[in-house]
């Protein structure tokens, strides 16, 4: 039951009985069970709050000193993934914003041609 493939409900009731915890050791696994998957969750939410926030972004990118065409560069490639990702899905209107920021972009990186 340890590699990685699927077990079912069954096989889960059987090793645990094959234990013999009984009823006061189960529940006492699931409390602890529980607690460690609140406190992972906790944690999780705590992380992408904090890689959200405009710091944790200045930060990241600060040591880079980009220039204003790599920037450019960087969210021409984002938006083209983007526009993939929605012609896919067929949200055209979303396309068509995608359009025009990608147009914005484009000045900059024939500005940087020049």
């Amino acid at each position: 039951m340890t590699d990685n493939k699927r077990v079912t409900n069954k096989q889960i009731l059987d090793k645990i009985n094959d234990l013999k915890v009984g009823e006061e050791g189960l529940n006492l696994l699931a409390i602890k069970i529980v607690s460690r998957m609140v406190k992972l969750k906790s944690m999780e939410d705590w992380f992408d709050h904090v890689n959200r926030s405009e710091i944790a972004g200045s930060v990241a990118y600060q040591d880079l000193d980009l220039t204003e065409e790599e920037n450019a560069l960087g969210e021409a490639a984002k938006l083209m993934t983007l526009m993939e990702m929605f012609k896919e899905e067929e949200q055209y209107e979303k396309c068509a914003i995608i359009k025009g920021r990608m147009a914005q972009v484009n000045k900059i990186l024939k500005r940087g041609k020049k």
